[in-house]
């Protein structure tokens, strides 16, 4: 389960504590940016946990159809299928266009392993039935607490936004001014 630890030191329990959206408005526009841009990685972040959770998923439930269904073809046969489901089926997100990528993607893949670490999934065919269960009960759960998580960081995000746009409808931003310090940086 991914815990939000108060005071912790992870960008998690940072953009999750109420102290990063506390005082918005007296916050330079600068900083304000920063933290949106904080919380869109940790937005980044989980979803990629998210969508390697669905993957093994995926996989179990295929094994579990597999054995209901006498004389089906092997989940390694069907891999490409199983796997390709997700990626061409309908948005189920936010809708929210990310070119981000993801920052912690090996720890994220260890995480993931280490779940059920004595259900190899290399080998899923050989595992017992209460096994299986095992492991898609787990990824499960765990799929649900990220989703929670991630649910949680995209209304941060969410708010951020809408104190930078307020800024820009007041005037207190201007789009000027945002291009003059991009140039700056360049």
């Amino acid at each position: 389960m991914i815990e939000v630890r108060p005071g912790g030191r992870r960008r998690i329990d940072r953009v999750l504590s109420p102290e990063y959206l506390a005082d918005l408005g007296e916050l330079p526009l600068s900083e304000v940016r920063s933290r949106r841009d904080d919380a869109a990685q940790e937005e980044t972040d989980l979803s990629y946990l998210r969508r390697l959770l669905h993957g093994r998923i995926d996989i179990v439930k295929a094994e579990q159809k597999r054995r209901a269904t006498p004389g089906s073809q092997s989940v390694v046969d069907q891999l490409a299928h199983i796997l390709a489901d997700n990626a061409v089926g309908p948005a189920t997100g936010s809708g929210r266009y990310q070119n981000l990528e993801p920052s912690r993607a090996e720890a994220h893949r260890r995480h993931v392993e280490a779940l059920v670490s004595d259900a190899d999934l290399t080998d899923v065919a050989s595992l017992p039935d209460e096994r299986l269960e095992l492991a898609l009960r787990t990824y499960t759960d765990e799929e649900a607490s990220v989703s929670q998580r991630r649910r949680e960081v995209q209304q941060v995000v969410d708010r951020l936004n809408d104190e930078i746009g307020a800024r820009y409808r007041e005037g207190a931003a201007s789009v000027d001014e945002l291009l003059a310090a991009e140039r700056e940086v360049d």
